[in-house]
């Protein structure tokens, strides 16, 4: 069910607490087409930051405004792509089936929609197995496959390079070169940014969640 697309991301003041830990304090950030990496060490507010501008979370305070929607998030949520380091997929059902789900409740056709991303992502026949069964690299697929269905304006990231063999690193940094170039807005968090030096755009660095100015 393809709408409108997402634009440009303007995250304002955000600051996100879980209890007496403030994780972002005051982030101001901005992304507009192209690849933004998010760096910083272990607990510097990456992921939290990641997961805010997904609607997987709200923020304590500040907002996120997604051109043309405002601040709803639900509004553009048809627009956004998630993809973790884990493949949240369903571990019992197969690679397709899987796929083919996510295409559904998207309002796809199910079969015209993993036909289209088989050949993109190389689901060979590993496709047909239980996901728990999968190769990390084979996972990965998967995952990259099922959110990627829709052509989301908003492509987030998270660590997606974790346990990836260097060939599995290679078709990663291709898949994400693909959608800088149809036009997509990338977010992608990371501890090896050089695996994507020639596709970045900007780059957001957070110390202890504050953005760091160089």
């Amino acid at each position: 069910m393809p709408g409108e697309p997402i634009r440009a991301v303007r995250a304002e003041r955000l600051v996100k607490t879980f209890g007496s830990t403030a994780a972002l304090r005051g982030v101001d950030v901005e992304l507009a087409p192209g690849l933004t990496l998010i760096e910083g060490a272990n607990g510097s507010g990456k992921t939290t930051l990641l997961r805010i501008l997904g609607t997987l979370l709200a923020p304590t305070s500040g907002h996120v405004r997604y051109e043309p929607f405002g601040s709803d998030p639900a509004a553009a949520r048809h627009a956004i792509g998630w993809v973790s380091h884990e493949p949240l997929a369903y571990g019992d059902l197969s690679g397709r089936a899987n796929v083919r789900l996510a295409a559904e409740l998207l309002g796809l056709d199910p079969e015209a929609t993993y036909e289209a991303v088989e050949q993109r992502f190389e689901l060979g026949r590993f496709a047909d197995r239980p996901v728990r069964t999968m190769s990390r690299g084979q996972r990965q697929r998967i995952a990259l496959a099922r959110a990627l269905v829709h052509r989301p304006s908003l492509v987030l990231l998270d660590e997606p390079t974790t346990g990836l063999d260097r060939v599995g690193v290679k078709r990663l940094v291709e898949v994400v070169r693909d959608e800088v170039a149809r036009g997509a807005l990338v977010a992608l968090v990371t501890h090896e940014p050089r695996v994507f030096d020639g596709v970045v755009s900007s780059r957001v660095e957070l110390e202890r969640g504050k953005l760091v100015t160089r």
